[in-house]
Formats: C-alpha cells, structure tokens, sequence
C-alpha cells in the first residue's frame, strides 16, 4: 500500500515541476509590448550649438567610460564597441548559466538627432536563440538608461541622445554617424536660457 501511494505522490511531483518548465518556456517565448520611436525634437533656439567631430576609436573610449562610470553599478558586464557596425558584448543568464552575448547592430542616424540601431548579428555561446528572445532578456536583465529603448519585436535599439541628461541640461543630437567612412559628427547643445 505504501509503495502504491509513493508512486502516486512522485507522479504527481513529476507533473508539476514538468508543467512550470513549460510554463516557463511559453512565458518566454511570448513576445513583449515594444514603445515606438520616441521622435522628439528641441527647441535649439534655447540652446548655443557646438559642433564636435570625432572617430570610432575616441566615441568608444567615451562610451565605454559612461558605461563604467554611470550605468553599469550594479549591473551585469557589458561593452559597447564601434567598428564598422555597433557591437555589443557581454553576458547572458539563461538557466543559472552566463552565456558569452556578442550582438551585431547596423546604425542609422535620425533626423532628430538620435540613432537607430538595427540588429544585424548575433552570437550566444554555441545555442541558436531567437533575436526577440535574446533582445527581450537583454532588456529585462541589463541595467539600460531610460533613453535606451530596446525593441525586441523589431530587433533594433532605439537610442535617444536627446534625451540623455547631461550636466548643466546639455543636450547631443547626433549629425553624421557613418562608421564604415569613420565620420562621426555631434551637436552639443548648450543652454543659453
């Protein structure tokens, strides 16, 4: 009798953990709600505007020291890498398992000032994932600036540099951003109001 009942409680203990892995799993795989394109634009008539060129190989030593200094604190490792597209690289959990991210992304600069980044590529370790997927645990995983809209469902990163908040309300907005060529140019925008 007791043999019976244990077979019984282990079946049913079997059913269960068998159906919150797949709960899980269709979790998962459901795509999230994206925000549009933010397309704001500034008043530059409040504003005394700077021009600044630059190449890749200064914009990612900037990037990367933002990265360190403001955003990763208490975040997973990451970094930013311009070459002649926009490649991301870092960890993943998936499973208790950090899994090596290398994202590819091709980047085109708006009419408002901000960028564009449109996946391209991507690695994670030797598994073959959706891009939603991996762009969804991104998003939830890593500790993005509110400027920094990641849009699974489009598989692009929508970069909002003038919304980025600077010291003494600057504001950047991007001109020319043509990496293959290596032409990089800004608009800082200075309060003069």
């Amino acid at each position: 009798m007791k043999m019976v009942k244990w077979k019984h409680l282990f079946f049913i203990l079997l059913g269960a953990v068998v159906s919150v892995v797949l709960i899980l799993i269709i979790m998962m795989s459901i795509p999230p709600k994206d925000d549009q394109y933010r397309g704001t634009s500034l008043d530059e008539s409040d504003y005394a505007p700077f021009n600044i060129s630059t190449n890749k190989h200064d914009l990612n030593l900037l990037i990367n020291h933002y990265l360190e200094e403001e955003i990763l604190e208490g975040a997973m490792d990451y970094k930013v890498l311009l070459d002649e597209e926009v490649d991301l690289y870092g960890t993943l959990p998936i499973f208790s398992q950090n899994l090596q991210l290398k994202l590819s992304f091709e980047s085109m600069a708006m009419e408002n000032g901000d960028i564009v980044l449109q996946q391209k590529g991507i690695s994670v370790g030797q598994m073959d994932l959706p891009i939603s997927f991996v762009m969804k645990l991104i998003k939830d995983n890593y500790n993005i600036p509110d400027w920094v809209v990641i849009q699974p469902n489009e598989e692009r990163i929508y970069v909002a540099l003038t919304e980025m908040e600077l010291k003494s309300d600057v504001k950047v907005k991007v001109d020319q951003f043509d990496l293959k060529n290596d032409e990089i140019q800004f608009t800082l925008l200075v309060p003069v109001k």
